[in-house]
């Protein structure tokens, strides 16, 4: 997974949506202690971010060292890169100790990971039973009628055969994830629950934020370039059909939560 986004790190730094604060406090209101949380598959720190203003510390782990370079440098997180599978030394020694951690957070990830082996270590390290687990995803960008028009059958027709298969667990909003934990107190289901990240976006900000997808990297490799001239040519009379440059840019969020119990 990691060899996808290690040409277009830059792109991901700079073109993805943060999370909305919405779901962070969402999210800590769900977990009795806050000292220490650990975000998996933190990529540039999106998440990492975030959870630095509300978790007294933050672990945060990645298979590429290359986006991680471009996470943001916080004094109450610690990045560390890890190899896609680790032992329970690994885990120990580059994460922390058994039932140590509040909570675990996996951001426009975990449709990537061994599930049976990553939810292993999430029930060791998790303190027990409020232990939290949140994964989300974001679908994709909604501008306007105009823009979306155009977007939608570049992204269903024209990407669709450079998408790894696993992009229809995001597709499907993490519905059939295999998610075997305990509802959070206060719910009767573990999700998803739906958020909005919204951004401010010019035409370069959304073609970065194409160029950043693991399929524009893929139709590359194979010789296909999914931005052509006539392509942003398209985008870009759709852009400017009202007038405005920049635009406020939604990206729906959709949350699988639970705590790990007794496990």
């Amino acid at each position: 997974m990691a060899e996808l986004f290690i040409k277009q790190a830059e792109q991901y730094a700079a073109g993805r949506p943060t999370y909305p604060s919405e779901l962070f406090e969402f999210i800590a209101s769900k977990t009795p202690c806050k000292h220490l949380a650990w975000d998996v598959g933190t990529g540039s720190g999106q998440a990492a971010r975030s959870l630095a203003g509300i978790y007294t510390n933050v672990i945060a782990t990645d298979t590429s060292t290359t986006q991680l370079n471009f996470a943001p440098k916080l004094p109450n997180v610690r990045y560390r890169h890890t190899s896609p599978t680790m032992s329970a030394v690994e885990l120990e020694r580059n994460v922390a100790p058994q039932s140590s951690i509040d909570l675990v957070t996996i951001a426009q990830a975990i449709h990537w990971f061994d599930l049976p082996n990553f939810y292993q270590h999430v029930k060791w390290v998790l303190k027990k039973p409020h232990g939290i687990i949140a994964a989300w995803c974001y679908t994709v960008a909604e501008v306007n009628d105009s823009v979306d028009a155009l977007f939608q059958p570049f992204y269903d027709i024209a990407s669709a055969p450079y998408w790894d298969p696993v992009r229809e667990l995001v597709d499907d909003k993490y519905r059939g994830i295999y998610f075997p934990f305990e509802p959070v107190e206060g719910a009767d289901h573990t999700g998803p629950s739906q958020f909005t990240s919204k951004r401010l976006m010019n035409l370069d900000n959304y073609f970065t934020y194409i160029r950043s997808w693991s399929a524009y990297q893929t139709a590359r490799e194979k010789g296909v370039e999914l931005l052509s001239d006539a392509v942003i040519e398209e985008f870009k009379r759709a852009w400017i059909e009202d007038g405005q440059d920049q635009k406020v840019v939604k990206f729906p969020v959709y949350l699988r939560i639970g705590r790990v119990g007794n496990m």
